[in-house]
């Protein structure tokens, strides 16, 4: 089996041509890419559930909106934290606070078990999800091959943007490249 290249901490973006209703439009934030698969998140899916409704001790350290995020369309019953520690806090140099996982930068995934006041006073920004998007050992790599997703980097911003539904094309658009174009990318190219 080849060697593959980590994609972890990177954004996949749907290309215009991805058929999958779960992914249309998506950026998906890579938490884990290896050799056994790839687990991501869909930053841009917020739903009308309300954190407090659901982990109501982390609702006050939740940024805006707070809701919680479809993060995809595996095991949708289980929540994922993730949160990023900004600047360069000692906390952050020393691997993170206590009840972080660092996945990349000041990127992390939050120990939602652990009592929130641990973190409070670390954490830049959270967001909540419900599932995950999972690929098995070699599918993301064949749907890449295929052209369904754009690989780009991410910002620690990406995970709270304030307006996760303009987030695909604020993505695409930041782009150094003819990436940039595929910003304007009608909702529905049968109206042109």
């Amino acid at each position: 089996m080849t060697e593959v290249s980590s994609l972890t901490g990177r954004l996949l973006v749907a290309t215009p041509v991805l058929a999958d209703p779960n992914f249309d439009r998506a950026v998906v934030l890579l938490l884990d890419h290896d050799e056994q698969g790839s687990l991501g998140i869909v930053l841009n899916r917020p739903t009308p559930v309300g954190v407090q409704d659901i982990l109501g001790s982390w609702a006050e350290l939740a940024g805006d909106p707070g809701v919680v995020f479809q993060g995809g369309p595996v095991s949708l019953d289980s929540a994922l934290g993730v949160a990023v520690v900004p600047g360069e806090s000692d906390a952050l140099s020393s691997g993170g606070p206590l009840g972080w996982r660092r996945v990349h930068g000041a990127i992390g995934l939050v120990d939602l078990e652990a009592p929130p006041e641990l973190l409070a006073a670390e954490l830049g920004s959270l967001r909540i999800f419900a599932g995950y998007a999972g690929w098995g050992p070699g599918q993301l790599e064949d749907e890449l091959a295929e052209g369904a997703w754009y690989v780009v980097d991410s910002e620690p911003g990406d995970v709270s943007s304030p307006d996760p539904e303009r987030l695909w094309r604020a993505v695409l658009r930041r782009q150094r490249s003819e990436l940039a174009m595929v910003a304007t990318y009608p909702d529905d190219p049968s109206l042109n």
